[in-house]
């Protein structure tokens, strides 16, 4: 028999159709608007739609190809591995562009996130059609509806522990999020007791700011997680899901509290809603670049007593 007969003999062929649906579906299924809106509808998922049915393509073939001593495919799969790695540069890139075009900026840090979380997820779709494609061909032999139906469901339990373990953390997982009052005293612009700014105009625009403007107070859980929120490119991606979610009319402040790290952010809004704007604070990732793990932090203060 040969390679091409063995490749495209009749248990192959279901195999890898199998793991490419898996792996595909998979792909599509961490493939969601959420109230970001990234990805672009339609483009942007298209483009990571097609992306994923790659990577799971990849995945598929390559159990047949390893079985039947195509060692070319495995030189092939490491070469897509690198070409994924510059679709995340290619992202990096398209957004920084999309930068001179934004009201209010992303920020490097939320940028970087972005970009790994896409390359990321296309690994998923690698990983799950590889499951299934090495479940399907341990259980040659046995009947198809039993081989399709357990590498199915190898597939599903590895989407959905990969999904968890790449889950990241949002604002409200170290953070209270709640509305503020906002006044202006001699010309400066409070949020409850916080100082914001002095910064606020002339009397229109003192005016603007008391009638149309909306305020929210972060207030971290513990000491521990004031330094994910003291960092500028965190606080940069909060204000921009802000501005993006609600609009942004005129001024837009932020102004952290020494004394106990609460954080305020101030906007006159397009659209005048409080609750949007405390779930998009809720909501905004809590870039990896920004965690500090407190366990390891505290041995090495333990140790170095």
């Amino acid at each position: 028999m040969t390679l091409k007969e063995q490749v495209l003999s009749s248990p192959h062929l279901i195999l890898i159709l199998t793991a490419i649906i898996g792996g595909t579906a998979a792909r599509l299924l961490v493939l969601r608007e959420d109230f970001r809106q990234y990805p672009t509808y339609p483009n942007g998922y298209l483009s990571h739609a097609v992306i994923g049915f790659v990577a799971a393509t990849l995945g598929a073939v390559f159990v047949p190809a390893l079985m039947t001593n195509n060692l070319t495919s495995v030189t092939f799969l490491t070469l897509a591995l690198t070409q994924f790695q510059g679709v995340r540069k290619l992202e990096q890139t398209s957004l920084q562009l999309m930068e001179e075009t934004e009201y209010t900026k992303r920020g490097n840090a939320y940028i970087d996130g972005i970009s790994k979380t896409f390359e990321a997820r296309n690994y998923i779709a690698l990983l799950v059609a590889l499951i299934i494609g090495v479940i399907m061909e341990a259980l040659e032999g046995s009947q198809e509806p039993l081989r399709i139906t357990v590498g199915i469901a190898g597939g599903v339990v590895v989407f959905y522990f990969l999904k968890h373990f790449s889950k990241g953390k949002v604002i409200s997982s170290i953070a209270s999020v709640a509305a503020g009052e906002i006044s202006i005293k001699n010309n400066e612009l409070f949020v409850d007791d916080i100082f914001v700014s002095n910064r606020i105009g002339i009397k229109r625009g003192q005016e603007m700011l008391l009638e149309e403007g909306l305020a929210v107070v972060v207030t971290p859980h513990s000491d521990h997680y004031r330094i994910a929120l003291d960092n500028y490119g965190q606080r940069q991606a909060i204000l921009f899901e802000i501005t993006r979610s609600l609009g942004i009319k005129r001024y837009h402040f932020t102004r952290k509290d020494y004394v106990d790290g609460r954080i305020v952010f101030v906007v006159v809004p397009i659209i005048q809603n409080i609750k949007r704007m405390i779930t998009s604070v809720e909501n905004t990732p809590l870039l990896e670049s920004t965690q500090k793990k407190h366990k390891f932090i505290k041995e090495w203060a333990d140790d170095n007593e």
